[in-house]
């Protein structure tokens, strides 16, 4: 089943290692096709990044998104410029702190989450907020299995942070009831 992920915040937060890790952890971990994108302004931090993730059983022939099925929105710039591309029926996950949606389209379903907040208060380290949506990203959407996403982190962050990410993955994925 092919997924379209777009997650967008500011430089600086972790949004494409966030790409970077769904899109491993479904390729390598979950031998699954995925293509991975990424979009960021010409001032590195504070400035509207995003990546795009596609994820599927089959071949993937054209690597961009059409339409989202999951919306992933760290930052109130990044939801405001993609929430029209997410589908009629499709997920949208935000940071409460960060994004007010204001109103949603009907048939929309909505997860909101103190991503940021639980990383500082919980963690103690605001950095790992990107690894905290990604945990509840998996819980809510089950588009590449825990397990997957666990082994992708393992191999993606710097060697004396591991045990840090997978406690703020952990974090983000007990979030979902």
């Amino acid at each position: 089943m092919r997924r379209e992920i777009r997650i967008t915040g500011f430089g600086g937060q972790g949004v494409i290692l966030s790409g970077v890790i769904v899109g491993k952890a479904a390729s390598i971990y979950d031998n699954k096709n995925a293509t991975m994108s990424q979009a960021y302004g010409p001032e590195a931090r504070g400035s509207a990044c995003s990546t795009q993730i596609l994820v599927d059983d089959k071949e993937i022939l054209y690597p961009y998104i059409r339409k989202s099925d999951v919306l992933v929105a760290m930052s109130q710039e990044g939801f405001s410029k993609f929430v029209g591309e997410l589908k009629a029926d499709g997920v949208l996950i935000y940071d409460e702190d960060m994004v007010n949606p204001g109103e949603v389209k009907k048939g929309i379903k909505v997860y909101p989450i103190k991503a940021q907040r639980m990383a500082e208060t919980d963690l103690g380290r605001k950095i790992v907020t990107n690894i905290v949506m990604l945990g509840f990203f998996t819980a809510v959407t089950q588009a590449v299995p825990k397990e997957a996403m666990v082994e992708a982190i393992k191999t993606s962050v710097p060697k004396g942070t591991i045990d840090l990410n997978l406690k703020a993955f952990d974090l983000g994925y007990d979030a979902f009831e």
